[in-house]
């Protein structure tokens, strides 16, 4: 799929995952969050998966971007703050255009590290004329490789992933710091987990070299179209670029 076919077709199922850098421009260092939320109407997904989301911090307005991004996406939310500090902090953010339920945190912290997490959601979606239930996770990754590999084997092994049945729809996905491209062959597809599309590169977003962000899928889901969000806006609003993918649910 190429940027210009960024039309939503509402018989697909479209997730985004992207790191909005608390929504600070990667070139311009420039705070904005309705660019943000520009980006997100442009390629309209029905699930988005986000990172770095902030609320109450000083450098950025004292915003409630989770408040602001929910009530501009118009849908449902879901946020667990990995990072707090004396003001403020920051987070994962699911945000559904359908009711979510059943919402999970597990913790991925590793040791003395950086906080990590992922948050996992169902999603009670309207499909077809009937009803689906689709289960997505949000995940953000640790820098170390030693880091990664055992928070993703904790992820595996957890048991809000573990009970789910192999055909239950199923999305993974965000940022999981994939220097080499190397996780999903490595933990996740030994899962069933799919890789949703090509290894894409997605950061830094203004000269990708990085497959650093992730889409994968399990179950009663087939792939449409994948893509890279390189639209100008998605370019400068975050030192990421957005990675989505249309799915048919059967």
């Amino acid at each position: 799929m190429h940027d210009e076919q960024y039309a939503h077709d509402s018989t697909r199922l479209r997730v985004l995952t992207w790191n909005i850098h608390k929504g600070v421009g990667g070139v311009d260092r420039r705070y904005d969050i309705d660019r943000i939320i520009a980006v997100l109407r442009y390629y309209d997904p029905d699930i988005a998966l986000l990172q770095e989301v902030a609320k109450g911090m000083p450098s950025l307005r004292n915003d409630d971007q989770v408040s602001l991004l929910t009530e501009a996406f118009a849908g449902h939310a879901a946020f667990h703050p990995e990072h707090q500090f004396r003001r403020g902090g920051y987070g994962n953010l699911i945000l559904s255009r359908w009711p979510l339920f059943d919402i999970t945190h597990i913790d991925l912290t590793v040791g003395f590290r950086k906080q990590r997490g992922l948050v996992q959601a169902h999603v009670r979606a309207r499909w077809s004329g009937r009803q689906r239930t689709i289960v997505v996770h949000n995940l953000h990754l640790g820098l170390a490789g030693s880091e990664r590999d055992k928070q993703l084997r904790r992820f595996i092994e957890c048991h809000p992933f573990k009970r789910l049945h192999s055909q239950t729809p199923l999305i993974v996905g965000g940022d999981l710091n994939d220097l080499w491209g190397s996780l999903g062959p490595k933990h996740l597809l030994p899962s069933g987990l799919h890789r949703a599309g090509p290894l894409s590169n997605t950061f830094p977003a203004a000269y990708p070299v990085r497959p650093l962000d992730g889409l994968f899928y399990r179950g009663a889901l087939s792939i449409r179209d994948h893509a890279v969000g390189r639209s100008r806006l998605a370019r400068s609003a975050s030192d990421h670029l957005p990675l989505f993918a249309d799915f048919d649910l059967y």
